[in-house]
């Protein structure tokens, strides 16, 4: 890509992001590394016209129970109300502003801002105001509320909410397609196949902080055959290896997609010796972690990735499944959160299968380890070199499912939907 100079021959940097071509399989890395590229992605993918994941419901499942998180960079709290639902409210309190809860799981029979204590119930409705009727001293009636102040015009942003096989969705924006909709026919038959109406049980969490632009968790997971290469336990024991069989899927615009692939045998297989990242010689020290049982809702596939545009990635691998959370902050970094889960109907073994399962994962798992370092150093790269690009033409430089992982038309399909919104 030639850079355009200033008449001295030093390099400009333009404030407006520049494509090589109509395609999507050049991305710019400004895409990575411009403020005000970051603050019109917030806008348009998290806070409009998208549905962002919030959590479980198995995470609060008392009236009271309450989870702090995040839609974006907007700080919100799921909560369980007394009659069962779940609400989704801005942890902002309508009088000054405060960011009222700091607790990331609690209980509370009310939610109350500590600044002037203005209460609110757990739908996020005003209940109470203090001195809103004045202060009487010496036979007169000092401040308080204006006569016209009403509470129910002064109660907590609340976001729209969805809820799915025990998964929680939550929007700023409450015309918004329906959750069904937006994950299209394809996508909501894999979605279905993981949360299948079971009841979810959590077995804990993992939080890591990556310095990297938070479409590069998307793209990780939208890049099939860097397991195979980049991930010496994948490639050695042959559960993710660009020589398993496998198809990529995609919802008719392109934003989401699932990853689905058969365990291959581990050990030799002539496309795997051949790359640095096979260790024929590597064992385990303690097999359980290998101890893979089949599993009926499985359907045939060992392993679904699903990434759902913007906010989450869900996760089956073998026995271990997630969630894992996108959260932005600002451009050059992201929380990336996982919580694990299983089922109600499992039994103790399973539990604990899934729970060694997932040592695979985290920011000190076997292969999430080596996720977290590639995003941090492409970070550092784009920031020294802004207006280069990224280039993303295995198999092609078109957008649709294949039949194979060589390829990185996942990605493409992404940036293809990320320029029809960003660009409208």
């Amino acid at each position: 890509m030639t850079h355009p100079t200033t008449p001295n021959g030093e390099p400009t940097f333009p404030q407006q992001i520049r494509w090589e071509s109509e395609g999507t399989s050049r991305i710019p890395f400004m895409a990575y590394t411009d403020d005000g590229q970051h603050k019109k992605e917030l806008e348009r993918f998290f806070y409009t016209k998208h549905w962002n994941y919030v959590g479980l419901e198995a995470e609060v499942p008392n009236a009271g129970d309450y989870k702090r998180t995040v839609v974006g960079e907007r700080s919100v709290l799921m909560v369980r109300d007394a009659d069962g639902s779940i609400s989704v409210v801005e942890n902002v309190c309508a009088h000054r502003g405060m960011q009222f809860c700091r607790e990331r799981h609690g209980n509370k029979k009310e939610f109350v801002c500590p600044y002037h204590q203005w209460s609110y119930t757990l739908k996020g409705d005003l209940q109470g105001v203090p001195f809103r009727r004045g202060v009487k001293q010496d036979g007169k009636v000092n401040g308080g509320m204006p006569a016209d102040f009403k509470t129910t015009d002064h109660g907590l942003n609340k976001l729209k909410v969805a809820t799915r096989g025990g998964v929680v969705f939550a929007s700023f924006d409450h015309e918004v397609e329906s959750l069904e909709d937006f994950m299209g026919p394809t996508i909501l038959g894999y979605f279905d196949r993981l949360f299948n109406g079971r009841k979810l049980t959590i077995l804990g969490y993992n939080r890591q902080r990556i310095p990297g632009n938070w479409k590069l968790m998307q793209e990780n997971i939208k890049d099939p055959y860097h397991p195979g290469l980049l991930h010496t336990w994948f490639v050695t024991f042959g559960l993710w290896r660009a020589d398993n069989k496998s198809e990529l899927k995609m919802d008719a615009r392109h934003r989401h997609a699932a990853m689905i692939s058969t365990r291959g045998q581990s050990g030799k297989a002539e496309q795997v010796t051949q790359v640095s990242s096979f260790k024929e010689s590597m064992q385990l020290h303690d097999p359980r972690f290998l101890d893979i049982v089949p599993e009926a809702w499985w359907d045939g596939p060992t392993a679904v990735m699903m990434t759902l545009f913007p906010s989450v990635i869900l996760q089956q691998q073998v026995n271990s499944v997630s969630t894992r959370h996108i959260q932005p902050d600002g451009h050059g970094a992201f929380d990336f959160v996982w919580t694990h889960f299983g089922f109600e109907d499992d039994t103790p073994e399973m539990t604990q299968r899934r729970l060694r399962q997932a040592n695979l994962f985290g920011p000190a798992g076997f292969v999430s380890a080596d996720d977290g370092e590639v995003i941090e150093f492409s970070q550092q790269g784009f920031e020294q070199k802004p207006y280069h690009r990224a280039l993303a033409e295995l198999g092609g430089r078109e957008v649709g499912d294949t039949d194979h992982m060589v390829t990185e038309t996942l990605i493409r399909g992404m940036y293809a939907y990320w320029r029809e919104v960003m660009e409208a």
